[in-house]
């Protein structure tokens, strides 16, 4: 699973990165931590949408949803989207043959299970480059008012060996898209079945990772901070590195 990420990334990142324009760029607010539940608004390159970054927002409704009900209780429930089922799931199957997204983030979080602890990890890009997670995209527009919602989830697959190790309860990660991968993922032509192709573990040497602080873990605190992913050392000594 993923559902916290940190897109700390300012415009500017952004556009020099995808050589597009960030659309709407006052609605946008760069988060240290951006949690699925809380459904934030984030930057995503969409296919079909050349030279454009869109703000979409986390927990995916299906353009076939019929009622505000329905669409509040699905979101929650699609915030990930597994590799293996894509095209088995109604509520993905649309989406990954036509409406394919990149989620640029700065990294992510996860909890490693010791004995009765969870221990919180932040894991980045070993260069310190944007990470580009593979997600898929869906416009839902509500048949009563006609407000259109624009909404992702993100992709995961199997564990590399680093996130096996630190997501050791459900050993998945996030779907990490090569720069070289990126502009098939997006291209409408490429299959299904070929879009899906691209989505494996990417290397663990790819990836860092450190433990950090309880801070991450409160809720009442602001975590829109640097101290969240501020490396922090447990007393224990059992967990990775």
């Amino acid at each position: 699973m993923c559902f916290s990420v940190n897109v700390n990334l300012v415009k500017e990142e952004l556009e020099n990165r995808f050589g597009a324009t960030l659309i709407d760029p006052d609605k946008y607010r760069p988060s240290y931590y951006y949690h699925a539940f809380g459904l934030p608004k984030m930057p995503a390159v969409c296919s079909g949408m050349p030279g454009r970054i869109q703000l979409l927002q986390w927990g995916l409704i299906p353009s076939w949803i019929k009622t505000r009900n329905d669409a509040n209780a699905i979101r929650f429930k699609t915030f990930n989207a597994r590799s293996e089922t894509l095209l088995q799931k109604p509520s993905f199957s649309s989406s990954v043959r036509t409406r394919r997204c990149i989620i640029p983030v700065k990294g992510f979080f996860e909890w490693q299970h010791v004995g009765d602890d969870k221990i919180p990890w932040y894991i980045y890009h070993s260069e310190n480059e944007i990470i580009t997670i593979a997600g898929i995209y869906d416009e839902w527009v509500e048949n009563t008012t006609g407000e259109v919602f624009n909404t992702f989830s993100i992709i995961t697959t199997d564990a590399n060996d680093l996130l096996a190790e630190i997501h050791n309860s459900g050993k998945r990660m996030p779907a990490i898209l090569y720069n070289s991968k990126e502009k098939k993922w997006l291209d409408s032509s490429t299959s299904s079945n070929e879009a899906i192709s691209l989505l494996n573990p990417c290397p663990s040497g790819l990836l860092k990772a450190h433990t950090i602080g309880p801070l991450v873990n409160d809720k009442t605190s602001d975590r829109n901070t640097p101290e969240v992913i501020k490396p922090y050392n447990y007393s224990s000594g059992n967990t990775l590195f």
